[in-house]
């Protein structure tokens, strides 16, 4: 059963959201590939998953913005699979599957009722 095992935060500016995010919640960053992603650590206390914030496609308040949220992603064995089930049982696609790097194949699809979510599959040769 696929389990939740990264979140997203998604922001325009990612100085102003780390910031924001250290100084209140005392979240660790760290910089990761060319700088337009960075890695979250949440802490080790207790049960939590850790994450990343990537910029924000588009500006706020424009109607076309995929993603103004927090995205959990869920790991799957089969991202175009699960993506094929989603889209059946009345989901839409946020957006297109993408390589991440050295990890996986990754997408966002949209439930029925407008919530995003991350499908991940691993795999260390995605380009």
């Amino acid at each position: 059963m696929p389990r939740p095992v990264h979140f997203e935060v998604h922001a325009e500016d990612l100085d102003r959201a780390q910031e924001f995010y250290e100084t209140v919640l005392g979240w660790r960053f760290q910089v990761w590939g060319d700088g337009s992603y960075r890695l979250i650590t949440t802490g080790s206390d207790g049960p939590g998953i850790d994450g990343g914030m990537v910029r924000r496609q588009g500006p706020r308040g424009d109607d076309q913005t995929p993603v103004i949220a927090w995205v959990c992603t869920v790991s799957v064995d089969d991202v175009d699979a699960y993506l094929a089930e989603a889209l059946a049982a009345g989901g839409s696609q946020a957006v297109a599957k993408m390589a991440v790097p050295g990890v996986g194949w990754l997408a966002y699809v949209k439930d029925t009722e407008g919530n995003i979510f991350g499908l991940m599959q691993s795999d260390s040769s995605a380009r």
